[in-house]
């Protein structure tokens, strides 16, 4: 399968995706991610720097923003990283920003009411230049009078970071009215004939995986799933989970075989001869990667609705669960090996803060990295849809540690808008923790949390840092910004929606 492509001079950055809220009695639509794991094979690749300084750069994707007076165009901010941290444009010091959209010059397109520009993104370094690249899914855009086809943008590094080089812009070779393609957006090292990263995307098509996108060519990831389970494609992550040196892909979603009940993954091995296609795994709410028990093979997390059946094996966990898929030889592999069940953890769990309830969405979104400097990547868990006292929805944000026996329960923290020193105070529906990210944006070796808060300020929503410390993520000395602080338009965008992992 071949594709469109337009490469034009320009300026940019981003972020992924949308996640699904459990209530009570049905789904409550809002957003979470869609991130890959940026940069080469394993999830340590992870850096997202795109002006080559050896700090982490975070892109925040606004796809609810409005551009030109257009509602839905979206835009994004990158916030770059220096010995400091990020900051924002009223901080001090002041950090370093870009506001970026189809409006400004150079990036490919034009903004138009719900193109929702910035739904997804990916970082890796696609030109092999030694700078990381942003891609940019934006499900919305029609391409001619093909409704919600869907585009994918990519905005190449450089010593001056986003933007000052040639862009390329991608679409399907037959655009489908309702695809959206870009969707969800992954980038890594997945095949051997080159030095650079390859472009995943999906859309949300059931059955129609993943494509790939390397020097012009587009292709589809075509492998039937070994469980017969159809796939509606909604999250991706990378990382090499059986060592081999290639980048693997997992693709999650739910599948109309259960009625959309159960969050589905579909695993893809990397190799000389590109991504196959190797077994189906339980969970895919939200998803992550990193090496938990620093043995050198990458880790799989992912999110599910927690209600009790053979696969979760959890009766008392309604309020969402996380799997642990440990990385070897022949891949995430649950706790009998291959093909079996991950270890699962809720708020039931030994060690973890609260109770499950109805409704908490615990697992909506996850991001894995090392927050104490141990070696060990950590998880972080959100948790939109819990309840702070008699506050409903106000959301909650949970750190578990990694160990050399994995995921552990021990010494394991929650923190909201209540908690002492975190500024603010929790609010229905605030929806803290609808994304988290951990990411070391100062270069010390032990990553910040940041945590989203989409429905703040009644939807202009906000993103609170909380610092990184040797014990792992402080309230002292965290703080907020939202799209104002950043010079982007503000009202209803409902900023922190899509953060990259």
């Amino acid at each position: 399968m071949t594709d469109h492509t337009r490469r034009t001079a320009g300026s940019a950055a981003v972020a992924a995706a949308s996640f699904l809220l459990l209530a009570s009695a049905g789904l409550l639509a809002a957003p979470a991610a869609f991130a890959g794991v940026p940069g080469g094979t394993t999830a340590a690749d992870r850096n997202s720097d795109f002006d080559g300084d050896g700090y982490t750069d975070l892109l925040t994707g606004v796809p609810e923003g409005t551009v030109d007076g257009k509602e839905g165009a979206g835009y994004l901010t990158v916030q770059y990283g220096a010995p400091n941290g990020i900051g924002s444009t009223t901080t001090v010091p002041k950090g370093r920003v870009q506001v970026v959209s189809q409006s400004t010059p150079g990036v490919p397109g034009a903004s138009e009411a719900w193109d929702d520009f910035g739904q997804a993104v990916a970082t890796g370094d696609l030109d092999g230049d030694g700078y990381d690249d942003a891609v940019i899914g934006a499900p919305g855009e029609d391409e001619g009078t093909v409704a919600d086809a869907g585009r994918v943008t990519v905005l190449y590094g450089s010593k001056q970071g986003l933007g000052a080089g040639p862009n390329a812009s991608v679409t399907a070779a037959r655009p489908a009215a309702g695809a959206r393609f870009g969707l969800a957006v992954a980038a890594a090292r997945f095949t051997g004939d080159t030095v650079s990263d390859q472009l995943v995307a999906v859309d949300q098509r059931v059955g129609l995986t993943a494509f790939t996108w390397h020097a012009g060519v587009l292709r589809r990831v075509a492998a039937p799933h070994s469980t017969g389970h159809r796939l509606q494609p909604g999250h991706v992550t990378t990382g090499d989970y059986d060592r081999d040196g290639f980048a693997d892909l997992v693709v999650s979603g739910y599948s109309p075989d259960d009625d959309y009940t159960k969050g589905w993954s579909a695993y893809y091995a990397g190799g000389p001869e590109g991504l196959a296609h190797r077994r189906d795994l339980h969970g895919g709410l939200g998803s992550a990667s990193g090496d938990i028990d620093h043995d050198g093979y990458d880790d799989l997390v992912l999110g599910q609705l927690g209600a009790a059946d053979e696969a979760t094996g959890d009766a008392d966990a309604p309020g969402g669960l996380i799997g642990v898929y440990y990385g070897g030889p022949d891949g995430p592999a649950g706790t009998q090996g291959p093909g079996t069940a991950p270890q699962w953890w809720s708020q039931n769990s030994p060690g973890v803060p609260g109770t499950a309830e109805p409704g908490d969405a615990w697992g909506a979104d996850l991001s894995a990295a090392d927050v104490d400097g141990d070696g060990y990547a950590d998880v972080a868990v959100g948790a939109p849809g819990e309840d702070v006292g008699d506050t409903a929805d106000a959301g909650a944000v949970w750190l578990l540690r990694g160990f050399r026996t994995g995921l552990t329960g021990d010494h394991a923290r929650s923190f909201d808008q209540n908690t002492a020193h975190v500024p603010g105070t929790a609010e229905a529906d605030d929806a803290w923790g609808a994304q988290v990210r951990l990411a070391d944006t100062d270069g010390d070796g032990r990553a910040e949390l940041l945590a989203a808060a989409p429905g703040e300020n009644a939807g202009d929503g906000a993103v609170w840092l909380l610092p990184a410390s040797g014990t792992g993520p402080l309230a002292e000395g965290s703080w907020s910004y939202g799209a104002a602080g950043l010079g982007a338009p503000a009202h209803a965008a409902r900023f922190g929606a899509v953060i990259d992992e």
